[in-house]
Formats: structure tokens, C-alpha cells, sequence
């Protein structure tokens, strides 16, 4: 679970981060929050995020999807789009998340797609639409992210499956 070995990156994205000893698709199979909750990346580009995640392990009390599981499937794909906008010098930061919930989900695979609403030099934002197995809305979700430069100590925080050199964290 979490291994993210088919995701699509473009290929000069992927040239980017490698130049500075990142393994981008690496970097988003490490063992973090999306990873424990079953997270896979499908395609990622700054113009389409798409990942799913199962329901099973992600509900709440009363079985059905927790939102909070909503809410990190949908700031993990937004991030990622603002991620790979803001491009090598910056990294992204959420600074605002919106999700409202339409139905319950009780079992399977939700997916979520992450699509532009705006791309600027200090700020990107995704709507983010998470659906069942059935093509119904489970959640529409807004995220933006803070592009913030690269500072000497953001390289130290990053996982050590997204360093080429092998060094990390």
C-alpha cells in the first residue's frame, strides 16, 4: 500500500528535480500521512493531479469516509499541482483548506482530481473534486498553497526516498 511506482510525471519535471539529487516519484511513495492512509498518485502535472485512496481504514464511527481523509486526499493532490508549479526554487505550504462533503462512502476507492483555478508567483489554489467508484461526488475541496522559497534548512526535511544520494532526514 502507498507505493507509488506508476505515477505519471512529465518527463522534464522529473530531469528538474533529478538535477538537484530529488527523485521526484520517489519523493511521493515516502512513508508519511498520505502513505498511511493509502494515498496513490496517479498523474501528476502543475495543470492535473489525480490520486485515489480506499475507504476502508479512512471512516469514521459510523463507517463511512471520514472527511478528514477527504481533506487529506485533497491538500495532498493540491499541493502537489503547487509543488510542481512553483518549480524547484519553491515549496508549497497550505494556507487554506475548504472541503465540503456532498455524500457518504461506505466502501471501494475514491478518486480525487486536482485541477488550476490560479497559478500566480506567491500563491497557488486547486479545486478538487473527490469521487466513488460510481463517478458521484463524495467532496468538492479548495486548497491554497503559500510558494515559498527554498531555504538552506528545506532540504534537510526531505525524505530520505526522495533523495537520489541517499541521504536524508
Amino acid at each position: 500500500m502507498g507505493e507509488q511506482q506508476h505515477v505519471k510525471f512529465p518527463q522534464e519535471v522529473i530531469d528538474e528535480y533529478a538535477s538537484l539529487g530529488v527523485d521526484l516519484p520517489a519523493l511521493f511513495s515516502a512513508g508519511h500521512l498520505g502513505n498511511r492512509m493509502g494515498v496513490q498518485i496517479l498523474e501528476a502535472s502543475a495543470d492535473r493531479v489525480v490520486g485515489t485512496m480506499p475507504v476502508e481504514g479512512n471512516t469514521q464511527p459510523y463507517g463511512l469516509l471520514h472527511g478528514g481523509a477527504s481533506a487529506v486526499l485533497a491538500e495532498t493532490l493540491g499541493s502537489i499541482g503547487s509543488m510542481l508549479h512553483g518549480g524547484v526554487s519553491r515549496i508549497a505550504v497550505g494556507v487554506d483548506l475548504n472541503c465540503t462533503h456532498h455524500r457518504g462512502v461506505r466502501s471501494g476507492l475514491v478518486t480525487g482530481v486536482a485541477t488550476p483555478v490560479h497559478r500566480g508567483r506567491s500563491t497557488a489554489t486547486y479545486d478538487i473534486v473527490i469521487t466513488d467508484e460510481h463517478d458521484r461526488r463524495v467532496c468538492s475541496a479548495r486548497l491554497t498553497c503559500m510558494l515559498k522559497e527554498v531555504g538552506g534548512n528545506d532540504a534537510q526535511h526531505l525524505p530520505e526516498a526522495g533523495r537520489l544520494d541517499g541521504a536524508g532526514a
